[in-house]
């Protein structure tokens, strides 16, 4: 089964917890109403008054985090009122005590209307934002003519689907083309060149004869788009595989990028690929030098990767070693691989800070085309 896995936001805020932006856990929204619950238990169960109403005080603000206007007001009446129910003892509130609550209570739902107005409106900026992203990077079919794709994608910066590294399968009259390369940055500053580069891509697979002409479209792509660049110069590393009809042949250019890595079963085994200059630095005056062609056996895959798995780092500065780990980590379904491989990446390199993108390329069976 072939797919991208983007990371999304949602799940970027997750990981990075409640109190710096991600939703609140499920236990804040319950602890408003077993604080409530709590105090009275309390003073129902002791013998002799307790002096804890003040605790009740802190359900309007908690409510805030979790509850909208409505709900906030309810809880803060219920807190008015209980202090004012002699059985549970809290009845004896000062004036000022009182007061103050429900001034608390009432500035709680003002601050709870806010609230919900501000996250409505992220909601739908985050959707456009989310859709438009998307619409960069589109999810990868099952399949692509003759070969079966399955991606993986995670922004470095958080709240975002897309960042500095790109990649693409597409279906032409020569053949099915993939490219995976990285443009200088990485976040939201790299999208506009990410986006010139794949559609750059998209035109030239229906155009260009061959690997070569196709990485000089994205050479010049690049050389126009610097000219108007607030930076010095824009450059890319990319990788370009072109299969035969049957997708037992592959041919490879790579512009200044990783090599694949050829898999079968536990085994993996990384290509020599003779890499050429990086994308955007002139390779249009020459042209890239001659590519691989590599015969597929049946069972075999390739296994793209960007420099944010390759030079991922444990806690003592070593660098990830991708080959070595895909040998541990393969599996005759090809579709779970990138899934494993970032499962152990974020083992062995909690912190990481750079976009990581990966890529499993395999010829169908011919039974299933």
């Amino acid at each position: 089964m072939g797919k991208v896995r983007v990371l999304s936001s949602r799940r970027d805020r997750a990981r990075q917890g409640w109190l710096r932006g991600a939703p609140p856990p499920r236990w804040v929204k319950v602890l408003p109403v077993a604080l409530i619950a709590g105090v009275c238990a309390a003073t129902l169960i002791s013998p002799d008054p307790l002096d804890i109403g003040f605790l009740l005080g802190a359900i309007p603000p908690l409510a805030v985090l979790t509850y909208g206007p409505w709900a906030t007001a309810v809880l803060g009446g219920l807190v008015v009122a209980v202090l004012n129910i002699p059985t549970f003892h809290l009845n004896h509130p000062g004036n000022t005590d009182l007061l103050t609550i429900s001034f608390v209570a009432v500035l709680s739902v003002f601050v709870s209307y806010v609230r919900s107005r501000r996250d409505a409106q992220l909601d739908l900026e985050r959707t456009v934002a989310e859709a438009a992203q998307r619409a960069i990077v589109p999810p990868l079919p099952e399949r692509v003519g003759p070969v079966r794709c399955v991606g993986l994608y995670r922004a470095a910066q958080r709240g975002t689907l897309v960042g500095g590294d790109f990649f693409d399968v597409r279906e032409g009259p020569h053949g099915v083309r993939a490219v995976m390369g990285d443009v200088q940055g990485h976040g939201l500053s790299a999208v506009a060149t990410v986006a010139s580069l794949l559609g750059a891509f998209r035109e030239a697979v229906l155009e260009q004869p061959d690997l070569e002409s196709i990485a000089t479209r994205l050479d010049r792509r690049l050389v126009v788009d610097s000219a108007s660049s607030r930076y010095a110069e824009l450059f890319a590393t990319a990788v370009l595989l072109e299969f035969s009809p049957d997708a037992r042949t592959v041919r490879m250019v790579s512009c200044g990028h990783p090599a694949p890595v050829l898999l079968r079963g536990s085994r993996a085994t990384e290509i020599e690929l003779a890499a050429w200059t990086p994308l955007g630095l002139g390779l249009s005056d020459g042209g890239p030098q001659a590519g691989l062609t590599l015969r597929l056996e049946p069972g075999q895959s390739l296994f793209l990767a960007s420099d944010g798995v390759s030079e991922a780092r444990d806690a003592s500065g070593t660098f990830y070693p991708l080959t070595a780990r895909l040998s541990a980590l393969a599996d005759t379904d090809p579709a779970v691989l990138a899934d494993r491989v970032w499962s152990d990446l974020v083992r062995y390199c909690p912190a990481v800070v750079d976009d990581v993108t990966m890529l499993v390329l395999t010829p169908a069976s011919p039974d299933a085309r």
